[in-house]
């Protein structure tokens, strides 16, 4: 038929014409049948979508009714149950008339009733959601349960999140490990001591045997005071005990050093940098090249990586009598616009960062006079200061209301002018740790907790004072320095990340032996024979062989025993030296008078004169020599005129 239609519906115009009826009749009407059955199915979809809705929305009014007289009369709920029953029959049979209803069009019914399949599946869910009585409140299901078992008991016992189930041990060296730092990724962490080095620790590098990949003594012979790496982790700030802090590299390569001031300027404000011992020093943490350092000249000072040939700014502490005070530790808030610094008089005082002059907020007693203030570190949420003081106290601060703590610990011994108190990354446990005298017990970690300052824990650590502590957000790891040169990290395999858990799986690699006498073995397999060496079957057994060959081991020649051979001349030979060393034992000359020592050639000389005598032979006067006089008694002359030895 389509065919024929389309023959009828254009005919060749030269055809027509030559046939005589190109005049007349009408182009016969085309029918696109692919096009007519793709509206057909489009209409049957949409009409199939419009009644799926509307059977959906009747559905959530029903069980909407249903529930509201569930809520209000429980009693109901059987006779609810019924009805939701009757509902679903007459909407069983709504489907089956529909089906009788499309019959008509196979096209429309199979899409239909597919459509209708996959909608009840959702439907007849929400229903099961809402037949039978109410779940009584508080009940979960028994799934959610399980999970979450571990979650309610970690909020419930806050111990359950130290991690303190495994420990490693980095010997750092045998002094004090007096700084501490690691970067913000948590990839490396750096050591400094007392013995002056800077140690650097790769975690994802290091292998079981736990070696540091380098050591640097970036200020020469001055004690570490202080290590940090900046808020991107591409510099190290290096406090130390001179005047001048150093910024290195992630490698240890110096960056900038900060200026020296001049000493013989009375007001601090108008040098250009610190003039004597720095205490400590932290980064900002918003701005990466800005840094704080503290020292014993009475000011803190703020300064720019990219300018050291002058600070930026200068905060200079005050007593209560308006005297200069030294700073012993200062620190940036966790929003970076406060500088809080604690003196030896007691006090701790705050700065805005933009105001240099007169202190925001200062408690003048804070700890005891002339104690030092070990270390000042902010809360998380920035509201809360906590300080670990010289007078053996930790104590936590609101600094909205800065007269008096809101906790405090006591006998907490600190040896040490770097102390340190850190927070735990949820912000609820705080951590410090004690100093012990040697000989005097272990040194420990106390955690305690924020609200009501109770101690939850304490980890012994080792037989010396723990000096400083670092519990790392991301890594969720707790770093310890100790005073017998060890570094410690706590970790727990599931609740920690990375760090430590990266190099201890990692085996020991195996030591190389020397292999100073065994020469490179060249492969040559297409040489001759004759050419060609033997292939070595074992270097050990190679070891031997050579070791056997005075040449090739360089065996030194013994000394030749008895008279010479082989062109080596015997111990006692014809070479001069050999006659003076026999000749040195056989001369018994006493030369202790050298007047008889030079008398004692005269006759020989007298007799046989060869060198000075015949050149004065007319000249030279009979020799007189000075006869030797017994030694008179001198005991009863003066003892002016007696001979002075």
């Amino acid at each position: 038929l389509l065919a024929d239609a389309e023959m009828l519906g254009a005919p060749d115009p030269e055809l027509a014409a030559t046939m005589g009826f190109s005049g007349f009749g009408k182009k016969a009407r085309t029918f696109d049948l692919e096009a007519m059955f793709e509206q057909t199915r489009r209409t049957a979809v949409e009409r199939s979508r419009k009644v799926l809705e509307a059977r959906e929305r009747e559905k959530e009014e029903q069980a909407e009714k249903e529930f509201r007289s569930r809520a209000t009369d429980p009693s109901a709920s059987a006779s609810s149950a019924t009805g939701a029953g009757s509902t679903l029959t007459q909407r069983y049979l709504d489907i089956a008339f529909s089906k009788s209803e499309d019959s008509s069009d196979e096209e429309l019914t199979g899409f239909s009733m597919q459509s209708q399949t996959s909608a009840q599946g959702p439907a007849e869910d929400t229903d099961d959601e809402f037949i039978g009585p109410l779940l009584p409140p508080g009940f979960k299901d028994s799934d959610d349960d399980y999970d979450n078992d571990d979650t309610e008991e970690e909020n419930n016992n806050p111990v359950k999140k130290i991690p303190d189930s495994h420990e490693i041990t980095l010997q750092h060296g045998t002094k004090t490990v007096s700084a501490l730092g690691l970067d913000p990724s948590g990839a490396r962490l750096i050591t400094g001591g007392y013995d002056y080095d800077v140690k650097f620790w790769d975690f994802a590098g290091m292998d079981a045997s736990l070696q540091a990949f380098r050591s640097l003594q970036p200020c020469e012979c001055h004690q570490i005071k202080s290590l940090q790496y900046s808020s991107t982790g591409d510099v190290i700030l290096v406090v130390s005990g001179n005047s001048q802090a150093k910024v290195l590299d992630r490698d240890g390569f110096p960056v900038m050093e900060c200026i020296k001031g001049d000493q013989y300027i009375v007001d601090m404000t108008n040098t250009k940098g610190h003039t004597a011992m720095l205490n400590s020093g932290c980064w900002h943490p918003k701005i990466k090249e800005e840094f704080l350092t503290c020292s014993n000249d009475g000011t803190v000072r703020t300064w720019d990586v990219n300018n050291e040939k002058k600070h930026k700014s200068v905060f200079k502490p005050r007593s209560v009598q308006g005297k200069r005070v030294i700073p012993t530790t200062c620190t940036y808030s966790r929003d970076g616009k406060l500088i809080a610094a604690g003196c030896q008089d007691g006090s701790i005082q705050i700065w805005d960062r933009n105001m240099t002059v007169h202190t925001k907020f200062h408690c003048r007693q804070a700890h005891a006079a002339g104690t030092d203030t070990s270390c000042l570190t902010f809360s998380y949420d920035g509201t809360v200061l906590a300080s670990r003081g010289g007078d053996d106290t930790l104590k936590i601060w609101d600094i909205r209301q800065f007269k008096k703590p809101l906790n405090s610990a006591e006998r907490l011994p600190s040896f040490f002018p770097m102390t340190d108190c850190c927070f735990s990354p949820d912000d609820k446990i705080l951590v410090t740790g004690t100093s012990v005298k040697k000989g005097g017990g272990s040194g420990k970690l106390f955690f305690f907790y924020r609200e009501t300052f109770q101690k939850l824990y304490e980890i012994e650590v080792t037989d010396a004072s723990v000096v400083r502590c670092l519990w790392h957000p991301k890594l969720n790891q707790i770093m310890v320095g100790t005073g017998n040169g060890l570094a410690k990290v706590y970790y727990d395999p599931v609740k920690s990340q990375r760090g430590a858990k990266l190099c201890v799986v990692k085996t020991k690699r195996k030591e190389r032996q020397a292999e100073t006498l065994t020469q490179d073995y060249i492969i040559t397999p297409h040489a001759l024979p004759m050419f060609r060496e033997p292939r070595q079957r074992s270097t050990r057994k190679q070891l031997e062989k050579d070791r056997l060959d005075p040449m090739k081991s360089h065996k030194p020649e013994p000394p030749v025993a008895g008279p010479g051979r082989g062109g080596r001349v015997g111990t006692h030979g014809g070479t001069l030296s050999s006659y003076i060393v026999k000749n040195i034992a056989l001369d018994k000359t006493d030369d202790s008078n050298p007047r008889e020592a030079i008398l004692r050639h005269a006759k020989e000389a007298e007799e046989n004169p060869y060198w000075v005598a015949p050149a004065y032979a007319k000249t030279q006067p009979k020799t007189v020599f000075a006869e030797v006089e017994p030694e008179d008694d001198e005991t009863d002359k003066p003892e002016w005129k007696k001979r002075k030895i």
